[in-house]
């Protein structure tokens, strides 16, 4: 007896011991694929963003702090749709067990990348995250220190002798309509 207790313990410890995250994500997916076959298509689309956003933590991960452009997370609305940054997003396709991953531009939406392979919309992320930092980086580089132009001071005595003139000329005026006023008046 305490060979087959010896034995069976043998091959359970051969074994690595399943994590939780990895259970939780194989019921995921098996949840997802009956899912996607039955009623809540719904449920199924966000079930299957949130493994791809799952698989997406060590990109993530390794984006520096400072780098502010992403803002990753999962949006409920009418179309589910996983947000990589404000114009680029991963949603599921027509038959709900394709991941695409679209861009929006001024000209319209481009699609990036298709498959329903996690691991290549992990590839196809991590291209476009590659690119946007390099953007990012060109613009940071290529902006150039705009200097304001220095006002030019323009010598005080010019102003001075603006105001003496025309306070001559004001005294003048003054002077001339007294004397208009004194004559009527005689």
């Amino acid at each position: 007896m305490s060979d087959a207790q010896t034995t069976g313990s043998s091959a359970v410890g051969d074994q690595p011991p399943m994590r939780l995250r990895d259970a939780l994500r194989k019921a995921r997916i098996e949840a997802a694929d009956r899912t996607g076959v039955v009623v809540d298509l719904r449920d199924a689309e966000v079930a299957r963003l949130e493994i791809l956003n799952e698989a997406l933590d060590p990109l993530f991960g390794q984006i520096p702090e400072k780098v502010d452009l992403f803002d990753r997370g999962i949006s409920q609305g009418d179309t589910p749709r996983l947000w990589i940054d404000v114009v680029a997003h991963i949603l599921m396709g027509r038959d709900k067990r394709i991941y695409r991953l679209v861009q929006d531009t001024r000209f319209g939406r481009i699609v990036l990348a298709e498959s329903h392979d996690v691991a290549a919309m992990v590839d196809a992320v991590t291209d476009y995250v590659a690119r946007r930092l390099i953007e990012r980086e060109h613009a940071l580089v290529a902006t150039p220190m705009i200097e304001q132009p220095k006002a030019v001071e323009k010598p005080r005595r010019g102003r001075f002798w603006s105001f003496v003139l025309g306070f001559l000329l004001g005294a003048l005026a003054l002077f001339g309509l007294a004397l208009l006023a004194s004559l009527r008046d005689l």
